[in-house]
């Protein structure tokens, strides 16, 4: 097995077992599902063109490719630009129970290890 196969096993392994979140994704066809990824939902960043600390909220999820075809979807999430065709969504809950709907603005395949990060927005119906 090559470094690379034991690094997708890897991160399978680490997404999917203590590090891993409870994550629903929802395709613009209205199928949903309950997978296991990396959430992320902060309000500070640093600007690297001046290094000082900005407000700005940044939500991703990374989730394995296996995880999203075990599944069953065919396709990848991926931003969704016009406004009357419906997003790739994604709901999970932060640290304290509460749920939060997001849309997908754009997502990031990394076919090499098997992982896809989606950057997303909150989302209303």
């Amino acid at each position: 097995m090559s470094l690379r196969q034991v690094a997708g096993e890897d991160l399978i392994k680490i997404i999917g077992g203590g590090f891993g979140w409870n994550i629903t994704i929802t395709n613009p066809a209205g199928i949903s599902a309950a997978v296991t990824g990396f959430a992320n939902d902060i309000a500070q960043s640093i600007d690297p063109d001046t290094g000082l600390i900005v407000s700005g909220r940044i939500i991703t999820v990374a989730l394995s490719l296996k995880s999203l075809e075990d599944a069953g979807f065919t396709a990848l999430p991926e931003g969704i630009s016009e406004a009357t065709q419906k997003p790739w969504l994604i709901d999970f809950a932060d640290i304290r129970g509460n749920l939060h709907n997001f849309a997908v603005i754009g997502s990031h395949p990394d076919r090499a290890l098997g992982l896809v990060t989606c950057e997303l927005e909150l989302y209303n119906a």
